[in-house]
């Protein structure tokens, strides 16, 4: 446990000092124990209107950040739901679990005595519940049964406390426009690295006005606990599964994939207004809920409690990708909150070679094909769409917070490359990362690039145009059906 002690405790402060802190103490009587809401937002980033993004409205979320604390530099530690979710549910890094590849066929059960969160929680006595009238989505690589008893925690006994979990899932593609507030394109703000036209700007437009649907179903879910009279024995917990579903958003250790929103509600025990500015992740959530319930975990967790002062001393906060379906790749990265570091563990392989979801989904990724293959891109642009990625990359968050300029070759910043080079190989090493097998390099969807010709990506533009435009109230049927028609990769198999 030393070396744990050495990599997981780490840096940042409240511009706010929480007014509690959770001791580890022994396990209260049951009816003193908090209820434990979870809500997650599937696919989506801190784009929140709470969070400063221009354009979108989500009052539910904001009224809900208003009464507890919101969290400004929250990550998860995998870019995708199923690696990240495992690492929730267990409250130890995926790498470490075994449960790091995306879609993981063979599941096997969890190593070193770890149980799943809601299975301990049960054991201790709550009433575990999943779903609550949204989505019951888990989505774990790995066999062991997860211990959720029920559907809502309306169908506990009486006087006992209750974790449950739910998905607000609408976030992920397909997006849905919004008929109560439609957002105008032109509002909108783009990220440097995605090109300024209007497919673009009306399909970022489309996920804010999803976004806004959903906020919609987290009020409802927050008003059935008031009604249930079970606000001010409840901690509700809100936030992202991974970053949003857009090219060098998912699937990628940018911000745009690891950074998610997290606020937290617990009244007289959490200030109303709180704004956070710890590095913390993910894994601090399943800390901080086994505390809260007195429960001791068979094998220590790997996060820390979110009230605790160690946490303010976190200087790292570390992620991680693998296989996304059978798009093959790996990449490690180290953040603190001035710079991150990233390690491609197969910089032969482009950022872009065929995946079939994002192909099908993302028409964004469409334009920047058709843009690259006419050289239209600008050099931020076009660094994402290249044949082959740099093998580290170094970035200043203070004055590149969009992740484009990769320094890892300027002097000024040796220093601060090897200082975390450093505590990423402590950290693989911690986690058994081993890194990528020769099999693992030779299988999977081929890396061929570009994907497709010039012609076919003009083409799925096209077919992607009058769904992306299409009005509110309107239905316009996904084009999954024919992009599948065009010409795949040798060996690239066409997603049901």
């Amino acid at each position: 446990m030393a070396l744990y002690a050495r990599v997981f405790c780490f840096v940042a402060a409240c511009q706010t000092i929480l007014p509690v802190l959770l001791a580890a103490e022994p396990r209260p009587a049951a009816d003193n124990r908090p209820n434990i809401l979870w809500i997650m937002l599937e696919d989506w980033g801190p784009e929140l209107s709470c969070y400063g993004t221009a354009a979108v409205h989500t009052p539910n979320i904001d009224q809900f950040a208003a009464e507890g604390v919101r969290y400004t530099q929250a990550f998860t530690t995998a870019p995708v739901c199923s690696t990240s979710r495992s690492a929730m549910l267990t409250g130890h890094y995926q790498n470490y679990t075994g449960t790091n590849q995306h879609r993981t066929g063979d599941k096997k059960p969890l190593p070193y005595g770890i149980r799943p969160i809601p299975a301990l929680l049960q054991d201790a006595g709550y009433f575990t519940a999943c779903g609550c009238g949204l989505s019951a989505k888990t989505d774990q690589n790995f066999s062991d049964p997860l211990g959720f008893a029920g559907k809502h925690w309306r169908q506990r006994a009486a006087g006992q406390p209750f974790f449950a979990q739910a998905t607000e899932a609408s976030t992920h593609r397909k997006w849905q426009r919004d008929p109560l507030r439609p957002i105008d394109e032109n509002a909108v703000q783009l990220p440097p690295y995605y090109p300024d036209v209007p497919l673009v700007r009306r399909d970022w437009a489309n996920g804010l006005e999803q976004l806004q649907i959903a906020d919609r179903a987290i009020g409802r879910i927050l008003k059935q606990l008031d009604d249930d009279g079970l606000r001010d024995s409840t901690l509700v917990i809100l936030i992202g599964d991974n970053g949003r579903c857009m090219p060098r958003g998912k699937q990628f250790l940018y911000d745009g994939g690891i950074a998610i929103p997290l606020i937290m509600r617990w009244p007289g025990h959490i200030e109303a207004g709180t704004v956070c500015e710890d590095l913390v992740t993910t894994l601090d959530i399943c800390q901080t809920i086994v505390d809260a319930a007195g429960v001791t975990p068979p094998h220590p967790l790997q996060g820390m409690n979110l009230f605790s002062d160690a946490i303010h001393s976190r200087p790292f906060i570390f992620a991680a990708r693998d296989k996304m379906d059978d798009t093959h790749d790996a990449m490690r990265a180290v953040r603190s909150k001035h710079h991150k570091y990233i390690l491609n563990l197969m910089p032969e392989r482009p950022y872009c070679q065929y995946n079939a979801y994002k192909e099908l989904r993302y028409p964004t990724l469409a334009v920047l094909n058709v843009m690259n293959l006419e050289g239209a891109l600008t050099p931020v642009q076009a660094r994402f769409m290249a044949a082959t990625k740099p093998a580290e990359e170094l970035y200043d968050l203070d004055a590149d917070p969009w992740e484009t300029n990769n320094l890892i070759d300027d002097p000024a910043y040796t220093n601060t490359a090897q200082e975390m080079r450093a505590a990423l190989a402590t950290w693989r090493n911690a986690m058994h990362d081993n890194g990528v097998t020769d099999a693992f390099r030779q299988g999977g969807w081929p890396a061929t690039y570009p994907t497709r010709s010039l012609e076919d990506w003009a083409m799925i533009v096209e077919v992607f145009r009058p769904y992306v435009f299409r009005a509110p109230r309107t239905s316009v049927q996904p084009p999954e059906a024919l992009i599948k028609k065009t010409a795949l990769p040798d060996r690239a198999a066409r997603p049901d």
